[in-house]
């Protein structure tokens, strides 16, 4: 057991103030594998006036410095990335290969795009006879989530410091490990000290502690919609700009005239990697009721493949694990049939849950409605396309979804009428450069790319 028995603050590594420390489980197996610091208000006190020192110096640096600092962050995540894969899979339970894809490969290219930017970005533009100014919003918030633990970190991170902002980041107290792997990259790739601080620590006693400092100009949260609701209160009161990404339901309508065997295998792929663990997972599956029984026949075949310990990991946490196994028992007692998996205890330990498909799911069903965030997948019929859009239209939540048709052009026009923040046509690619965010309770905001780096500058007009 590895015992991390400080945090990194003002470009050093420090205890925690209270001496406390938050144990790390791996969930494949419910060992204890390390310990961090459990850090409180005077550890985020201190991060923060680091931060608020570090400011002036960072946000007055040439955009091509702040680019260079980048690029050799991104260095450092490459050079280091089959360790960044391995830590992943101990702490959050994710397949090795899925870990050395996406949790490893996915920050790199992240990274890299934010080095690009920071050096590309139009900071200054003229409008008439005013030139406008586009400024660093000042000292940066950032809470992550344990589900991909590092991509939100630098989706966070890499943006704000391209801005010229510094950053005070709480990494969630599942998954800290990487975090701390993060720093070390940080400061090895020769940022200034206090531009980047790492506190470690629980969400009610670090987090909200970060929510509400005085000190902090902007809060950038990804997690549940009822969390996020708390911090955009708490930033409120204050008046402080919030970015919030929150939790997902989305849509994966499957036109009558698209490659079905195609799309329900896709679609099954997509909940089902990470565990289910990821918010813009397309959770629910909305067929047409003629091909109807021949999606659900496929999406249990398929669903099959989803071997435990083999192709889908443990959940986060015991607590995560008995959160799904309590939807897939509400959604049995509501009528909902289930075609693969259940709710039953998966043989030896770890946080199993047994890749889950339901039919005959009906739209007001929880299943239907709420985040289940585990391997659990709703197939829908609808009537007609009014319908289809009504049903995927018909949660509080808007972050991502898909459509399949027979060609491109039909399935544009009905993604048109989805009120979600991003939608895959036909099986398209993720673009780690396109704006991700959501509509309705989904969230405030955009991460990645160009639109990514807006949200940590704020508008200063000079009239001549």
């Amino acid at each position: 057991m590895k015992q991390h028995d400080a945090m990194y603050i003002d470009g050093s590594w420090r205890p925690a103030v209270g001496g406390g420390t938050i144990e790390v489980v791996n969930p494949a197996d419910e060992q204890v594998i390390a310990t961090v610091p459990a850090g409180s208000a005077q550890d985020v006190d201190a991060a923060v006036r680091a931060a608020r020192a570090a400011l002036p110096g960072w946000a007055a640096a040439a955009p091509q410095e702040r680019a260079a600092r980048l690029a050799a962050l991104r260095d450092q995540l490459a050079a280091r990335a089959e360790e960044i894969a391995e830590t992943v899979t101990a702490e959050l339970g994710s397949p090795l290969a899925f870990s050395t894809a996406v949790h490893a490969g996915l920050p790199v290219a992240v990274c890299g795009s934010y080095a690009e930017l920071a050096g590309t970005h139009a900071f200054e533009e003229k409008i008439g006879n005013s030139t406008v100014l586009h400024e660093p919003v000042g000292v940066v918030g950032a809470i992550t989530p344990w589900n991909y633990p590092l991509h939100q970190i630098v989706a966070k991170v890499a943006p704000a410091l391209a801005a010229g902002c510094t950053v005070v980041l709480k990494p969630a107290e599942d998954t800290p490990l990487v975090a701390q792997l993060f720093a070390e990259c940080v400061d090895a790739a020769g940022i200034p000290a206090g531009v980047f601080n790492l506190v470690t620590g629980l969400g009610p006693v670090a987090g909200q502690a970060l929510a509400e400092h005085e000190g902090v100009d902007l809060v950038s949260f990804t997690g549940s919609t009822a969390v996020g609701k708390r911090i955009g209160a708490l930033a409120g009161a204050a008046v402080k700009r919030v970015a919030l990404e929150l939790g997902g339901k989305s849509a994966n309508v499957i036109l009558p005239s698209a490659d079905l065997p195609k799309a329900v295998a896709v679609g099954v792929a997509n909940v089902m990697a990470n565990s289910g663990q990821t918010c813009s997972a397309w959770t629910r599956m909305l067929v047409h009721r003629d091909r109807y029984d021949e999606a659900v026949e496929l999406a249990a075949a398929a669903a099959a493949k989803y071997v435990p310990g083999e192709r889908v990991g443990p959940l986060v946490s015991a607590e995560q694990r008995d959160r799904v196994r309590g939807y897939i028992e509400r959604g049995i007692a509501e009528g909902a049939r289930v075609v693969a998996g259940g709710p039953q205890s998966s043989a030896g330990p770890g946080y199993y849950v047994a890749p889950t498909v339901f039919a005959d799911v009906t739209p007001e069903m929880t299943v239907a409605q709420e985040e289940i965030f585990g391997p659990v997948l709703s197939i829908l019929r609808y009537e007609d396309e009014d319908d289809a859009a009504r049903i995927a239209n018909g949660t509080v939540y808007g972050l991502a979804g898909a459509v399949w048709a027979g060609d491109d052009a039909e399935a544009v026009a009905f993604a048109r009428r989805l009120d979600t923040g991003q939608v895959d046509i036909n099986g398209g690619r993720f673009n780690p450069l396109a704006p991700f965010g959501g509509y309705k309770q989904s969230g405030i905001g955009r991460e990645l790319g160009p639109h990514g780096l807006s949200e940590y500058l704020q508008t200063k007009s000079l009239q001549f």
